[in-house]
């Protein structure tokens, strides 16, 4: 078994409460290690999904929550956002995603199919399960694997 702290926040779908998502983030990374463009390309990643799960998870007079939990363990960050707003167990949940594939209607792409390419470009795994509504899983590696200039991915000890 992975030990691992687990952070669960759950707000209103507003835009209001994006910020304090990026702060959270902003300080949970920074606590473990990564550094300064990692913590700013984690940021806008999540600030997208989160934007995502508010302006399409709950449509006309609905009203609903977005849940984000925060998965620290000791090489890497992982952020899960789910605007069902149902607690979730990570477990369970994380043996529930799958990678995306290309021909799934997941609401956040329709509009020009750059939110999920964003985060996709930013983080280092993406997962997403589309049930009752969408959860996706975004994993940051704290300084484990670079890119060197020619593409090669080096491990860094």
């Amino acid at each position: 078994m992975t030990n691992y702290d687990y952070i669960e926040m759950r707000f209103p779908a507003s835009a209001e409460y994006v910020g304090l998502v990026r702060l959270t983030l902003s300080g949970i990374l920074n606590r473990a290690g990564a550094s300064y463009d990692d913590i700013e390309d984690s940021k806008i990643a999540v600030s997208e999904a989160v934007t995502n799960a508010i302006k399409h998870a709950y449509k006309g007079e609905v009203k609903g929550d977005v849940l984000v939990g925060y998965v620290i363990f000791d090489e890497k960050v992982e952020v899960i956002v789910s605007d069902s707003g149902q607690s979730f167990d990570y477990e369970e949940t994380k043996s529930e995603l799958g990678p995306y594939k290309e021909d799934e209607n997941i609401d956040f792409i329709r509009e020009g199919g750059l939110g999920l390419f964003l985060i996709e470009s930013l983080m280092d795994e993406v997962n997403v399960k589309k049930d009752a509504g969408v959860t996706i899983s975004m994993t940051k590696y704290i300084a484990g694997e670079q890119v060197q200039p020619d593409g090669e991915r080096v491990n860094i000890i």
